[in-house]
């Protein structure tokens, strides 16, 4: 059997004031043609499908339309979940006569844990959610995390799994050690929103989202798809890949890896405003990609972004490196400014904050007038 593995497609997504609405549309078409290429048995939607319970209505559509293509027009099974970004609620309407066209999308967890079996293979849907929703799905007290309900969810699933039969997991979930980004959001405060990779053993392939990187995790039955596009520059040196994957009779699986073209990447560019300015610099780049531009330049700027955006249109942030570093000295110096001090150390340590060039004896003198001058004139000296 072969299904294609993917996920958080995080439709209605804003990144820096933009809405990505049209760069997803780009790039679902181009998914929809390699579905159609690969012609897998099935797809695999792994959880957030919408970047937001109450997602854009431009966003509803497109979802409408690329699961129309591929479901109805390319006769493919879809086996989709609820992420935490989404509504289960919503996603649930309509799945009761989705899956008379092998369209099986589970919206909210339910206490019924039976598979869908599609070639031989059974794929157990497990949405996410919350810990105190699964605590009284199940009536169990036990259950305070994520750890704790992933644990009793997949002890049901097992009471009836079929173990002569290849069973694949699709769920969404942090697993512990897993890398995540800025674009994440997080489950729970500190470790609670972590499931372990142990509780997964019983599965011969287990498909997961919420981590955006399908390098997210390193295990031989554990796979992230990724999201379908960079949301964040926290992802701009990350892979975006979609996964395949052919599994036979008796769960062993191959997978490799087909890439996606956006049309615009999302990139970090770091340089002094002269040289990004410089064609020699830009002119064999894409000039149109989404940039976080850091400057190195000292000293004052006159409008840099408005300069950058008659080449970059596309600068969606931009930082200077000299006021970054300087960020990471600005709370000792706050404490500085509390302890008795001489005016000229003080000034001296606020130089030090406010620039990266030595506060040197020659400096040092020439401030140490200055300031006698002026407690002289105010008669404080």
């Amino acid at each position: 059997m072969k299904f294609i593995h993917t996920g958080d497609w995080h439709l209605g997504k804003l990144v820096h004031g933009l809405y990505m609405t049209a760069d997803q549309r780009a790039i679902l078409n181009q998914f929809i043609e390699l579905v159609g290429e690969e012609q897998p048995d099935a797809v695999i939607i792994a959880g957030d499908l919408y970047d937001r319970s109450v997602p854009p209505t431009e966003a509803v559509e497109l979802l409408d339309e690329v699961l129309f293509k591929i479901n109805v027009e390319l006769n493919i099974p879809i086996v989709a979940i609820a992420g935490n970004h989404d509504s289960a609620e919503r996603l649930s309407f309509g799945s009761s006569w989705y899956r008379h066209n092998h369209f099986y999308l589970t919206g909210k967890l339910t206490n019924q844990f039976h598979p869908v079996r599609i070639n031989g293979v059974n794929f157990h849907l497990v949405p996410y959610a919350e810990p105190g929703l699964v605590r009284h799905l199940l009536d169990d007290e036990s259950i305070h995390s994520h750890q704790d309900a992933m644990k009793s969810v997949i002890g049901r699933i097992e009471e009836t799994m079929d173990h002569t039969e290849p069973n694949v997991l699709v769920g969404h979930a942090f697993v512990l050690g897993g890398e995540s980004c800025d674009s994440e959001r997080t489950l729970s405060v500190g470790g609670s929103g972590c499931v372990t990779s142990d509780l997964f053993a019983p599965f011969s392939y287990t498909a997961l989202g919420h981590l955006h990187s399908p390098d997210a995790i390193r295990h031989n039955k554990i796979k992230y798809s990724g999201s379908l596009m960079k949301y964040s520059f926290s992802e701009a040196k990350q892979r975006k890949s979609i996964s395949i994957i052919e599994m036979d009779e008796k769960g062993e699986f191959g997978i490799r890896y087909r890439t996606l073209a956006p049309r615009q990447d999302m990139r970090e560019v770091e340089g002094y405003l002269e040289q990004l300015l410089d064609p020699d610099f830009y002119q064999n780049q894409n000039t149109e990609d989404y940039l976080k531009v850091t400057l190195l330049d000292d000293g004052s700027l006159i409008d840099p972004i408005g300069k950058l955006r008659q080449i970059y249109p596309n600068v969606l942030h931009l930082e200077r490196k000299i006021e970054t570093i300087d960020q990471k000295k600005l709370k000792s110096f706050a404490t500085a400014r509390e302890e008795k001090k001489s005016e000229l150390d003080l000034f001296a340590q606020f130089y030090s904050q406010m620039t990266t060039a030595d506060f040197t004896d020659e400096k040092r003198e020439i401030m140490a007038g200055i300031i006698n001058k002026v407690l002289k004139e105010e008669g404080l000296k």
